[in-house]
């Protein structure tokens, strides 16, 4: 009998081939659909649906003139009804997440999966802190406070990744509870793979690298439309040890993988059996939201490469329709951050096959962390008499010390500019006895679309002598289920590129306020996005600007770099405009100062949207890109903050 999880996935395999009306339809449409439809049919239907249901021949040109909040809410249910079957998320969000709509804060920067609950950690607090959305803002309006109940703790430690795969290590009752937690959260088996906490998601990518047997297999072949500081790191590394890095282009316009030549570098001329190298593979780029056929792993494996998924940028139950047991990949990475919107600290996972642990070199690497209760970080702090400041040092040293930046965020904010950056802890208390964590009991779900009535339920008794604890967001999301929050996370994403590109420069006839680069609206995007805003004279407002700007708006945004473009030979004349030389500006992303590149490529605002996501999150944002119709607004701006006496912006 097939399990829950796996009816789920085919459930979803289903639902995006031949899905249920997504959006209300015509009776002509109806006919047509009766007569014989097919995956495209439905993915046509969805982008003409949208294009004809959100502000249908309408273009702004003036921000005060944009349709109110409620106003644009009935349009959009108009086009998508269906959202109110994802109400469960907003449930949630109401009485597990207030802090989110009492800061009137929009959360639009987070990359990982979240682990605890804002509400759980209140509590963690304080176990008679009143669990309600009326609780007072005061009760919880300092960062500091939160921050300073982290649930755990990180201890770094040098080692070997190969023994420690094999033979494993010391490990606290509370780092084998959350590691079972994470790999069934995950559904990856302990009996295929073997798992390590690391620092971060660049920590994870590093030990892969200094693991590697690049001797013998020596090609490093990575899939990256945006540049990434773990991927750079990996690279850096791997060279070092003597790889042939390779890189995957994205032909322009639309930013998709560059076929023809991907399948060059992975496909081999020549009938060997030896491993030809390793293929890093992002599902879909965290930064466009391009998602990437998996054809390309199979393609990898039958031609000899062994295959890293990096899944740091996947849906929080992405994982349920990925195909693991089929498609085994010899390494995956993924990222957890302890809080939404409140604490972006957290770890990375690193797993290995265990069939591949064996071809690893023995290296001795540092960013393999232990999990340990925060208390027992406070109780060394309390016999050595270090202050809080000595207490964050010494654990930003344990990053230093490898050659990674604490400002690499593996989970969380995707830039190291905004202010609620990943801290370490300090002066942390926990009560961490009082938490419980347990799997999810398998149970048959009601599989309609959107829908998931049965409640998560738990065991709360101890296993194996483990420490019970809970991790509230990834029950919550288990509850959810994989259609509810794919579907919630299209409808959203879709409108909000939909309602960007209605936006034109007043007395510039067909010129957009904003440029989208890779997919626009469509039907299985991912849900980030990747745009400029450009001014009255057609030039682009810089990337950081605009998130400074957005960030005094309570909307946090991220900023990115977009490389490796081919320009086919029809758009030979665009290269020069699109693309700009980086050099050691503000909007320098994570530089390759080992090697001292200066790539060409475009500097991007980002925004992902989480699953607790909602409508007036993307509304804000629509309604802020908005305000760059008025010519004057960035100096308003800098004038308004000038006599607030506050620091101006340099443009």
């Amino acid at each position: 009998m097939p399990s829950p999880r796996l009816k789920e996935a085919s459930q979803v395999f289903l639902y995006s081939c031949c899905p249920t009306p997504l959006f209300n339809v015509t009776e002509s449409q109806k006919t047509v659909s009766k007569s014989g439809s097919t995956s495209s049919d439905w993915r046509r239907d969805f982008v003409q649906t949208t294009a004809a249901s959100i502000f249908p021949n309408t273009r702004f040109t003036n921000h005060e003139t944009l349709p109110s909040l409620e106003e644009s809410f009935l349009e959009f249910i108009k086009a998508y009804p269906q959202y109110y079957e994802t109400h469960q998320v907003d449930d949630i969000r109401d009485q597990e997440y207030y802090h989110l709509s009492l800061s009137n804060h929009a959360c639009l920067d987070y990359i990982g999966i979240g682990l605890f609950s804002f509400d759980q950690l209140q509590k963690q607090k304080d176990p008679q802190f009143p669990s309600s959305s009326c609780s007072s803002p005061s009760l919880f309006s300092s960062p500091s406070q939160s921050l300073s109940f982290p649930f755990f703790s990180i201890s770094y430690k040098t080692g070997n990744l190969k023994v420690q795969l094999l033979h494993g290590g010391q490990e606290s009752e509370l780092e084998s509870s959350m590691k079972r937690r994470i790999m069934e959260f995950l559904n990856i088996s302990e009996s295929d793979y073997s798992m390590v906490f690391t620092a971060n998601r660049t920590s994870a990518f590093k030990l892969v690298a200094d693991s590697y047997p690049f001797k013998t297999s020596s090609k490093l072949l990575t899939v990256y439309d945006y540049e990434s500081e773990a991927v750079e790191s990996m690279i850096n590394s791997s060279e070092k040890r003597g790889a042939h890095a390779m890189s995957a282009e994205f032909s322009w316009p639309r930013l998709r993988i560059h076929s023809s030549k991907l399948r060059n570098m992975l496909v081999s001329k020549k009938k060997q059996k030896r491993k030809r190298g390793l293929f890093v593979f992002p599902l879909h780029s965290r930064v466009t939201g391009a998602r990437y056929p998996y054809l390309w792993m199979n393609v990898a494996q039958e031609n000899g490469w062994d295959v890293l998924i990096d899944a740091c940028a996947l849906g929080p139950k992405d994982m349920d329709c990925f195909g693991l047991s089929l498609l085994r990949p010899d390494f995956l990475i993924c990222s957890f951050y302890k809080v939404f919107g409140e604490n972006p600290s957290g770890f990375g996972c690193l797993f290995v096959k265990k069939s591949a642990i064996s071809n690893l070199e023995d290296s001795t690497s540092t960013g393999i962390v232990n999990i340990v209760p925060a208390k027992e970080l406070l109780q060394l702090a309390d016999e050595s008499s270090v202050t809080d400041l000595e207490l964050e040092q010494t654990t930003q040293i344990g990053l230093e010390e490898a050659g990674l930046s604490s400002s690499s965020s593996f989970s969380g904010p995707l830039s190291n500019q905004t202010p609620r950056s990943p801290k370490l802890e300090q002066g942390e208390s926990s009560n961490i006895q009082n938490i419980e964590i347990t799997a999810r009991l398998e149970e048959p779900q009601n599989l309609e679309m959107g829908k998931s009535e049965i409640p998560v339920e738990h065991d709360k008794r101890t296993r194996a002598g483990a420490l019970d604890f809970e991790c509230r967001s990834l029950d919550q999301v288990d509850s959810l289920g994989l259609i509810m929050i794919t579907n919630r996370a299209r409808y959203l994403i879709n409108w909000l590129v939909s309602s960007l590109l209605k936006l034109e420069h007043p007395n510039a006839e067909g010129f957009r306020l904003v440029k989208i680069y890779g997919p626009k609206v469509k039907f299985d995007r991912g849900p980030a996005l990747a745009f400029n805003i450009f001014d009255w004279k057609r030039e682009p407002v810089e990337p950081v600007l605009v998130q400074k700007l957005a960030d005094r708006s309570n909307i946090s945004l991220s900023y990115g770099f977009l490389h490796h473009i081919h320009f086919p030979d029809k758009y030979a004349e665009e290269k020069n405009s699109v693309l700009k030389t980086r050099g050691g500006g503000s909007n320098q992303i994570a530089p390759n100062n080992l090697k001292g590149k200066c790539d060409q490529g475009i500097s991007v605002v980002t925004a992902a949207l989480g699953f607790l996501a909602n409508f007036e999150d993307t509304y804000r944002l629509w309604a802020f890109v908005a305000q760059f119709l008025d010519a004057d607004f960035v100096e308003k701006e800098r004038w308004r903050y000038t006599a607030l006496n506050q620091n101006t912006i340099e443009v």
